[in-house]
């Protein structure tokens, strides 16, 4: 469904990526993890022209989105939903205005079914009492869950995650990365996920692929990941305190 052919792509006069090749499935949960500076977020972007490769091509099923221009890119960014690093949302709307935003500038629906769409995505994330309230008036893990319910409210096919976890305590980490586990089954869409939260990837994740040095050094599940021998997923493991016990030493 996504598919990166030999990516390369040059900042600030280095190779972030290098030559990045890989497919991830649709429905799947495809999670990227590594060190601060390695590109994560860098690829994430790329699947949504955010960023254009300096060599290579990106894919979204047969469209190279990577070359797409105009109502051709429109159309390929509609099957898109994001979810910002901080939420990103607009603090002088309220969260059902925040998450009503999209709707308005991308669509022709009337406010009734804005409305409606509102109530639904707000809902699936478990803030129905919640959407008069202010970004400054609800917590940070709230502040999440309602990005993401304005990340799915287009009803897209694919949702972006950037370090959805980042910032919050491990408590409410973990009933994010459930969220995101439950959205993708529920709705039926491919999730790709950047974090640093490794054992949230172990617990969500169909794949993990570690990225550094501008490639992916190692695609696999959860427990072949935490088995592997591979020296920067090693160093990596560690680093978080998970062994090669894998899933059920966690």
């Amino acid at each position: 469904m996504i598919r990166f052919d030999k990516v390369t792509k040059q900042l600030g006069g280095r190779n972030v990526l290098d030559e990045l090749s890989f497919e991830i499935q649709k429905g799947e949960i495809f999670t990227i993890v590594g060190p601060s500076g390695t590109g994560k977020s860098v690829t994430l972007k790329h699947m949504v022209r955010l960023l254009t490769p300096t060599r290579g091509s990106v894919w979204i099923d047969g469209t190279e989105i990577s070359a797409a221009n105009g109502s051709g890119l429109d159309r390929v960014r509609e099957r898109f939903g994001y979810l910002f690093q901080g939420g990103a949302l607009l603090g002088w709307m309220s969260v059902a205005e925040n998450i009503a935003l999209p709707l308005r500038e991308k669509t022709r629906l009337t406010e009734d079914e804005i409305g409606a769409r509102v109530t639904d995505a707000l809902r699936a994330v478990g803030l129905e009492g919640d959407g008069g309230k202010f970004p400054s008036e609800i917590s940070g893990g709230m502040q999440k869950r309602a990005g993401l319910a304005r990340a799915i409210v287009n009803r897209p096919e694919i949702v972006l995650y950037d370090e959805p976890t980042s910032g919050l305590d491990p408590v409410t980490a973990r009933t994010i990365d459930q969220l995101i586990k439950r959205l993708n089954e529920e709705l039926g869409i491919t999730s790709v996920v950047v974090s640093h939260d490794l054992q949230g990837a172990l617990l969500i994740a169909d794949r993990i692929a570690m990225l550094t040095g501008g490639k992916f050094v190692e695609v696999s599940p959860p427990e072949k990941f935490v088995a592997t021998a591979q020296p920067d997923v090693r160093s990596f493991l560690d680093a978080q305190f998970i062994s090669k016990k894998g899933l059920a030493g966690m």
